[in-house]
């Protein structure tokens, strides 16, 4: 299940328009004080420049959302990036955008598009992914079993109802017995688990399960 969408890491992207430069810093936030510290950490590191327009969102239910227009007309800037980012559904990130006034004036509309534009560019520098509820297994079985399960397995987490395999393989730890660390779906748990008991006889153990949240692209 998609709880919301995200960014993979940080990212960076730049744009002249009217010969003002934008750059726009993009980075995955958990907390209202990472927001602040990065908003202070690209202030500091752009001191110079005319504008640092912040924003960010942050909750898997948009809880907090905060922007500053840094002294550009109001609502021209960090205003439009909040509501850019609601209307995506990004959601724990921080994004600031600093410009170098160029000498031309963009109007309201055209900083609108410029900081928005920007914005949207460092996402996509970043990477944008889905947050997703996910279930960790630990299955030891016999060597025999190995190749047969490998096959069953997806390269990629299954979607919610998308048929085919159940689950993926992240990891094989070779010992004594084979031990896959498998990843899936909630819904898709006990298929996973009913296809690996079936292919191994019953004789496959269940060493370890946890629930966890997991960026997918």
């Amino acid at each position: 299940m998609e709880l919301y969408k995200t960014v993979s890491g940080p990212g960076e992207a730049e744009q002249i328009i009217d010969k003002s430069r934008f750059i726009a810093h993009v980075m995955p936030v958990e907390t209202k004080d990472e927001a602040d510290a990065f908003l202070s950490e690209i202030r500091s590191r752009y001191k110079d420049a005319t504008h640092n327009v912040p924003a960010f969102v942050i909750g898997d239910k948009f809880q907090i959302q905060w922007g500053s227009d840094d002294g550009e007309p109001q609502g021209t800037s960090g205003a439009p990036m909040v509501q850019m980012l609601v209307k995506e559904g990004i959601t724990n990130v921080a994004v600031v955008v600093t410009r170098y006034f160029g000498g031309i004036k963009l109007g309201t509309g055209g900083l609108v598009r410029a900081y928005t534009g920007s914005a949207k560019l460092g996402l996509e520098a970043a990477g944008i992914c889905r947050v997703m509820e996910i279930v960790r297994l630990k299955v030891r079985m016999d060597y025999t079993h190995l190749a047969k399960v490998q096959n069953a397995a997806s390269d990629v987490l299954p979607e919610a109802g998308a048929g085919g395999a159940e689950f993926a393989i992240e990891n094989v730890e070779y010992s004594e017995k084979v031990m896959l660390h498998i990843v899936t779906l909630p819904e898709c748990r006990d298929g996973a688990v009913s296809v690996i008991t079936n292919i191994t006889s019953g004789t496959a153990e269940l060493a370890g399960e946890e629930n966890a949240l997991s960026k997918i692209k």
